[in-house]
């Protein structure tokens, strides 16, 4: 898995945690092994320019995908995924570090940008959480992959609540 974090925003972020989280999500979506997945990690300024130019809303945003291959999961265990460019995740430290201190589960901001990877993620492969059965099963699966990745790094304590709307 081809994986770069890019961090253009000024403030120091756990750029190994992020390529973690995403390469494990990948995994475990059972996305082929040589697609490729760009993490860009920008200020506040540069997230609003973005979130006007490709939402027409106004402010920073938290996380925004941009899909290239549009590549899914496959749906049967036994099927493959073809290789491809995934896309971009765009991910703001500072939306991230008002948000964990705003959650339910109060956390920190690298929680929550691990957070908002794999929200980015499974927007990129196709999920989206507009109707109310997609929400949860985003959510669900959201849930599941950063508790898996928790687990396997031997991180206690309760996961990050989503605050991603």
């Amino acid at each position: 898995m081809s994986i770069d974090v890019n961090n253009e925003s000024g403030t120091e972020v756990d750029e190994q945690a992020i390529l973690d989280i995403a390469r494990y999500a990948l995994a475990r979506m059972r996305i082929h092994p040589l697609s490729e997945l760009s993490v860009i990690v920008v200020d506040e300024d540069a997230m609003e320019q973005l979130h006007i130019q490709w939402m027409d809303l106004p402010g920073p945003t938290d996380v925004m995908s941009f899909p290239m291959d549009e590549l899914r999961p496959p749906a049967k265990d036994d099927e493959e995924t073809p290789q491809g460019l995934l896309g971009d995740i765009v991910l703001c430290p500072e939306v991230a570090a008002k948000q964990g201190t705003e959650a339910s589960t109060q956390h920190s901001m690298d929680e929550e940008l691990q957070l908002l990877t794999v929200h980015g993620v499974l927007h990129l492969l196709g999920y989206d959480h507009e109707e109310p059965d997609e929400k949860a099963e985003m959510f669900g699966l959201q849930a599941a992959i950063v508790d898996g990745w928790r687990a396997e790094k031997g991180l206690t304590g309760p996961s990050p609540a989503p605050t991603v709307s």
